[in-house]
């Protein structure tokens, strides 16, 4: 690789970070070709990229995108999103199916390191669509038991009729 080359990525990956809320960092080595597209694909549905790259190209691009540097070594994949949660989620989904080949191993939240149990803990919180739903549920709540009253009352008007 020329050294053009890795200013590209450099340049690519620092401003891909830049505009990210949280990357996560995990071991994949032992992971089959077929698991990391399932990887690949469950991240596309979930808004999320996922790349594999040289440590000494991530660190430095994440220095240049002004975020704290990781301790990377050995095989490393990427994951990152804009929100802070599907990056997150997608890890933790695949660290647990694929347990005996793919670590989470460190990453960053909202431009500061994570450890693992924070991301695990983030991937436990409800994706932002989710969290609509409840909100749209609540507050539909007092409109439909509003509704059901309202049909209560009209049927035993009619039975009184």
């Amino acid at each position: 690789m020329t050294k053009n080359e890795k200013n590209e990525i450099i340049v690519e990956l620092s401003k891909e970070f830049e505009n990210s809320n949280a990357i996560v960092v995990a071991d994949y080595k032992g992971t089959t070709h077929k698991q990391l597209e399932e990887l690949r694909t469950m991240a596309k549905q979930n808004e999320v990229t996922v790349r594999v790259a040289k440590n000494s190209l991530v660190n430095l691009a994440l220095e240049k995108a002004k975020l704290e540097k990781l301790e990377l070594i050995q095989t490393n994949i990427f994951l990152w999103s804009e929100d802070q949660i599907s990056a997150c989620k997608v890890a933790d989904k695949f660290s647990t199916e694929y347990k005996d080949s793919f670590f989470i191993k460190t990453g960053t939240i909202e431009k500061k390191t994570a450890s693992l149990e924070t991301i695990e803990a983030f991937a436990k919180l409800p994706s932002r669509d989710e969290l609509l739903g409840m909100l749209a549920a609540t507050w539909m709540a007092p409109l439909t038991n509003w509704t059901i009253g309202l049909d209560a009352l009209r049927k035993s008007k009619e039975e009184s009729a």
